[in-house]
């Protein structure tokens, strides 16, 4: 069986993970949703907001969100550990960096791993990868398609 035969899920919804009680009070929620919001446009769900148990954030549409839930157990990641979130241009990948950038110049919370370029002849992947309070990063790509 081929890919194309197998007709399943065709994208990601959502992406889950586990923090602390006390990161998802007011003041850790207020510190998450300003940073995913400025940085990613990312907004909080705030009918589904439970203090101290759950922050759920919308990424641009009603079914694509970022599940945090408390957990007494909760989530360890090495720093490399994230998940991916594209972009459609080298302007928007950049206009992220910098606002990941500008957050980080006054909360040293942020975690940034800088901008890279892998080449693979016929594609350029363009990347950077950047963590705050949450256990997992977010790598941002542009995929350069090379004539």
């Amino acid at each position: 069986m081929t890919s194309e035969d197998f007709k399943g899920p065709g994208r990601f919804n959502h992406v889950a993970m586990s923090v602390p009680a006390d990161l998802l009070d007011e003041a850790g929620r207020a510190d998450i949703t300003r940073f995913y919001g400025e940085v990613f446009g990312w907004q909080e769900h705030p009918t589904m907001t439970e203090d101290r148990k759950r922050l759920v954030m919308g990424v641009h549409s009603y079914d694509q969100f970022v599940f945090v839930i408390a957990d007494d157990n909760p989530m360890q990641a090495p720093r490399g550990d994230h998940f991916g979130m594209a972009v459609d241009s080298m302007d928007e990948l950049n206009e992220v960096l910098r606002r990941a950038e500008a957050f980080a110049a006054r909360d040293g919370r942020v975690d940034i791993i800088g901008y890279e370029v892998e080449d693979f002849t016929v594609l350029k992947l363009h990347s950077f990868y950047v963590r705050y309070l949450l256990p997992l990063m977010v790598e941002v790509q542009y995929f350069e398609l090379v004539a």
